[in-house]
């Protein structure tokens, strides 16, 4: 007898839908310069923001029809209360194979081994400087916080692989990315450098702040031979991978805005309020708390948003769907 075919989600252009980034909240403990204004953002109120019970049917909805993988986002997730319990949640329900976590860092310390104990697989954590002075000017907020320890907790714990998202921004933390890279050569990290997208009520950082990913390799190069990794880290997202000879770790680079993806994209986007977002800086979504809450099966509206996938996001049109803040979608 021949197994039955994996159930598939396609959008309209024929790419497969299989990974949902969830943003639990919309609020932050930091107001990172290039994600959030400094006075914050009207925060939704309470009965506007899905429950955990609600986030675990829609995605048990969602699973029978080819959803594979999950990655829980904010705002930042770990300041809303029990998140181990939504992890536990996710973890129970039949197809999910990969859940992962994005985060600060701040609370990484404390929470890491509980989220691997309630079954999270991985986590990426954004780490914009290694100097304490530094990671407050650009987080506009004062916390202690080590990224390296943070990120060695989430080693201990056995959260695997660990990726640290570095934006890098002219003239305010470039001069950190060979610190950054040797970071891969001590410790099987995967530092994953973003161009800069200035978007939104972000307009203080303009292109001439964006650092081209050519030349954070070449400069990575410096270091030592620069080869690309053929065997990349477990995940969904779009870096390409590099190794400096003899490290442990991978360097990776994302470009949005030198060398878009679209045509790999496999992701939509769940926000705090139960929006399904089919595209990061697109103005394309769907409404689903309403449908969930009334009881309605969801799987037509997930169907009606991926027929209306657009094929690529306007970012480089400075057209970014309305947001204000990266923090709306979950970066």
């Amino acid at each position: 007898m021949i197994a039955a075919a994996a159930p598939s989600l396609r959008d309209q252009f024929g790419r497969r839908i299989e990974y949902l980034r969830i943003s639990v909240t919309d609020r932050c403990n930091f107001r990172c310069l290039y994600c959030m204004p400094d006075e914050g953002l009207p925060w939704l109120p309470r009965g506007e923001i899905l429950s955990y019970e609600e986030i675990t049917e829609l995605v048990r909805q969602f699973a029978p029809l080819g959803l594979r993988r999950l990655r829980i986002t904010g705002g930042e997730p770990t300041i809303r209360r029990d998140l181990v319990q939504l992890v536990a949640m996710l973890r129970a329900v039949p197809g999910i194979e990969d859940i992962a976590l994005s985060t600060n860092g701040v609370r990484l310390i404390e929470l890491a081994e509980p989220l691997r104990a309630a079954g999270l697989d991985r986590v990426n954590m954004s780490a914009d400087s290694l100097r304490a002075d530094r990671i407050a000017a650009i987080a506009r907020r004062n916390l202690p916080f080590d990224p390296v320890q943070a990120a060695l907790a989430a080693e201990r714990a056995g959260l695997d692989p660990i990726k640290l998202n570095v934006v890098v921004m002219r003239g305010i933390n470039d001069d950190e990315i060979e610190a950054f890279a040797r970071l891969t050569l001590e410790h099987p990290w995967h530092v994953r450098f973003i161009e800069l997208m200035p978007v939104g009520g972000m307009r203080e950082l303009t292109w001439e702040h964006v650092v081209a990913s050519d030349v954070v390799l070449a400069r990575v190069g410096e270091l030592g031979e620069l080869v690309r990794d053929t065997g990349p880290p477990r995940g969904n997202g779009p870096a390409a991978y590099y190794r400096l000879a003899g490290g442990p770790g991978t360097i990776g680079v994302i470009t949005p805005m030198t060398h878009t993806y679209c045509e790999s994209c496999n992701r939509v986007r769940l926000t705090a309020d139960g929006r399904l977002r089919t595209c990061h800086f697109g103005d394309h979504e769907v409404a689903l708390r309403e449908p969930l809450r009334r009881g309605e099966p969801l799987a037509p509206y997930l169907r009606a948003a991926l027929a209306d996938k657009p094929r690529e996001h306007e970012l480089l049109q400075m057209r970014v769907g309305g947001l204000r803040a990266l923090s709306q979608v979950g970066g």
